[in-house]
């Protein structure tokens, strides 16, 4: 198997090749978390896998809770479901702590002033009150702790790593807050030998091919943890070694795997571009390594036949959303269709015209 062929299997198990799920949880679910700290581009990749879905049907379900957005891995927001919160908090969200502890003694935050603002935050939760961000900050002002931009974001996520709290329904374009406990009601508790098979088997079902670095780098796991985890499901998977480098994934039953779009309009938060501590695979020159140190500067890819091939921004005006594309090399008379294809494709999915800029 070459860089072409993980390229492709990649694209297919990703649910970017046929767009395969019927619904947001059926997605989720089986991508087991998506990366969301921006939300817009988040739906649009739900929206490239979910058949024949808009971002309206999207962000109606985020709404309806039947997916939820927190943090619980690495430590950034992800989409997750409702049965799997729990049990992947409960995995992933000590080693979240720990990376975050020392941030959190440079910004004064102990246990017991973190005990404090967790109870507060509780109450203002009760009976399904809804609070943004801006309101949680005012009753924690009003109980005397400080809520400077760094401290605010911390105590926040620290009560969504205790597993007190996750989104709440939007409230125009706000984000909102719920009590997990009335957001979510019965699921399964998993013990941690169970919970990392889970997670690897999602992982290599919806990455793979992917390395053993991947893995912890998407859980954030430690490399120990991860190895275990690949142990404990060493005999469901595929092996094979590439450059030097060992790769695993499930067997498929389906004797050819489908050819996938010769281009694709990414969100640099993608799943097939963020999930993988090594993306050499997908792109030239550590092309996108260079745009995701960037951050939200630069939040869209091209990919061309599965690799980084350009980049793209879009821009809402009043009646139409302006694509601009910015190939990183000369794309022929069909590309450039397929290109544009996609592009209105996306405009399908919001539902306003697109008209595209190269």
């Amino acid at each position: 198997m070459d860089a072409l062929e993980i390229r492709k299997l990649r694209l297919y198990n990703n649910g970017l090749s046929n767009s395969p799920f019927k619904s947001v949880s059926d997605a989720v679910s089986y991508l087991g978390a998506v990366q969301a700290q921006d939300f817009s581009a988040a739906k649009w990749a739900l929206g490239l896998r979910i058949k024949n879905s808009t971002d309206e049907d999207i962000e109606k379900a985020f709404n309806e809770g039947e997916i939820l957005r927190t943090h619980v891995m690495r430590p950034t927001w992800h989409f997750i479901t409702p049965e799997d919160i729990r049990w992947m908090l409960e995995l992933t969200a000590p080693r979240v702590k720990t990376i975050m502890a020392s941030s959190n003694r440079k910004l004064k935050l102990d246990d017991d002033l973190l005990s404090k603002s967790n109870a507060t935050i509780a109450k203002a939760l009760e009976d399904h009150t809804y609070p943004t961000r801006q309101e949680l900050k005012k009753v924690l002002t009003g109980i005397g702790i400080d809520t400077d931009v760094q401290r605010l974001a911390h105590i926040i996520m620290w009560a969504e790593l205790e597993g007190l709290i996750c989104s709440g329904p939007l409230r125009g374009k706000q984000f909102t807050y719920a009590l997990l406990e009335e957001r979510v009601k019965n699921t399964r508790k998993l013990s941690r030998k169970q919970a990392l098979i889970n997670l690897a088997t999602n992982y290599f079902k919806s990455h793979g091919p992917a390395q053993l670095k991947d893995f912890s780098w998407w859980s954030g796991l430690t490399v120990k943890d991860s190895k275990e985890a690949i142990n404990s499901i060493k005999q469901k998977l595929n092996q094979f070694t590439y450059d030097d480098r060992t790769y695993w994934f499930f067997h498929h039953e389906k004797a050819e795997i489908p050819d996938p779009p010769s281009v694709l309009l990414l969100s640099i938060y993608d799943e097939y571009t963020i999930a993988y501590k090594d993306r050499s695979d997908i792109s030239e020159a550590r092309d996108i390594e260079r745009m995701i140190s960037m951050g939200n500067a630069l939040t869209a890819v091209i990919a061309l036949d599965g690799k980084v091939a350009g980049t793209w921004r879009k821009v809402l005006k009043k009646n139409t959303v302006e694509i601009s594309l910015t190939p990183f090399q000369k794309f022929d008379e069909d590309e450039k269709k397929a290109v544009e294809a996609e592009a209105h494709r996306y405009g399908e999915f919001v539902g306003i015209p697109v008209k595209t800029l190269w």
